[in-house]
């Protein structure tokens, strides 16, 4: 595939499409297919030889893949956005026109996973050079894909084994990595409501519904649900599978804080096992009712936490290490009536002199 010529290329491309074998037509219009290094296929202007091969809109889909490759060799990720938006609108419109057939499927995931990664990086070359507001090609993005999520929904006259509906739980979890990393999570909720009121909620590929619950769980966690957040970041968690072991860490990033806050510490075989040694003396703190430790833990490893977005979250475990003090002040006394000055000692011996209790 790396020395074969144009004409040889698209012949390839018409027989996949012809065929009608989505995954076969995925990789031959994929960016991380080994055809985009070959030299054969950097041309910047292919329209007239794609239109002798596709007819419309497929031979726009076709040549805006090829111009990709041209402006990606020579770095525009700018302009490789735009031919990839281009592409993507083509493959849509012939998408909408098959009745009761959802074979396009595999190629649709592919175009708009590489218009996702294109339009972040579209947005770091913009941000270099001071122009553009932050995230606004990946907010682009995302409204072009808003618009397969529809031809997705709204297809409900097709068998099920045939019906576009497949896609959009795919769809889904494409628009939360950009509304999350855009910070509008307030978009998520139509798209939560749209899977949980789906028939084939839980027939989605499991792969898919770990990428779901990984990012419903985030969103529940942020808006301090955490018997929810539990519930779909363990589901993550153990249906993730075994070999992610870098996949499974990241679930557990904000699995930990979660469980944390519900009372449940974690082993430090588990912290050793997925490399999380940072949260260990925050669980120690918490359990011990170490005050003093649970703040220089959270000094310590602050950029980490804040980089994650568990750092407000796991201040919140402050007051559950307040609580396992004042308990283990109670056992030390045995009684159920205590001093304020049994609690001031204590708060004293965690040099937390300044603190005052009316």
């Amino acid at each position: 595939m790396a020395h074969v010529t144009l004409n040889q290329y698209l012949q390839q491309v018409e027989e996949a499409l012809n065929e009608k074998d989505g995954e076969s037509a995925a990789r031959l219009l994929s960016f991380r297919h080994p055809h985009i290094a070959n030299p054969r296929l950097k041309i910047e202007h292919p329209e007239p030889k794609c239109e002798e091969w596709f007819n419309q809109p497929l031979d726009e889909m076709v040549a805006a893949h090829i111009k990709g490759i041209w402006y990606v060799s020579n770095h525009d990720f700018v302009e490789a956005h735009a031919c990839q938006k281009i592409a993507l609108q083509a493959f849509l419109r012939a998408f909408q026109s098959l009745k009761d057939e959802n074979w396009g499927l595999p190629l649709m995931f592919t175009l708009v996973v590489d218009l996702r990664l294109f339009a972040n990086n579209a947005d770091t070359q913009l941000a270099k050079k001071g122009r553009g507001r932050p995230g606004e090609t990946l907010e682009k993005a995302a409204e072009l894909l808003m618009s397969c999520f529809r031809v997705c929904a709204s297809d409900t006259r097709a068998a099920v084994e045939d019906s576009k509906k497949w896609g959009m739980l795919y769809l889904v979890n494409q628009l939360f990595k950009i509304y999350f990393k855009i910070n509008k999570l307030h978009l998520c909720k139509p798209l939560i409501r749209a899977i949980e009121s789906s028939n084939l909620k839980d027939q989605f590929p499991i792969s898919q519904r770990v990428t779901y619950r990984y990012y419903v769980g985030r969103k529940a966690m942020f808006d301090s649900d955490f018997k929810s957040a539990e519930e779909y970041l363990t589901f993550a968690f153990d249906h993730c599978h075994r070999s992610s072991r870098k996949n499974k860490r990241m679930i557990l990033i904000y699995l930990l804080p979660v469980k944390m806050l519900l009372g449940h510490m974690p082993t430090s075989i588990l912290l050793k096992k997925y490399d999380l040694l940072q949260f260990s003396d925050v669980a120690n703190a918490v359990k011990w009712g170490n005050l003093l430790l649970f703040n220089e833990a959270l000094d310590k490893h602050e950029a980490f936490f804040i980089k994650c977005g568990v750092y407000l979250i796991l201040e919140k475990l402050k007051i559950i290490t307040y609580r396992s003090l004042f308990k283990k002040v109670s056992l030390i006394m045995k009684t159920h009536q205590l001093p304020v000055s049994a609690f001031e000692t204590a708060l004293r011996f965690m040099y937390y002199v300044c603190i005052f209790i009316s």
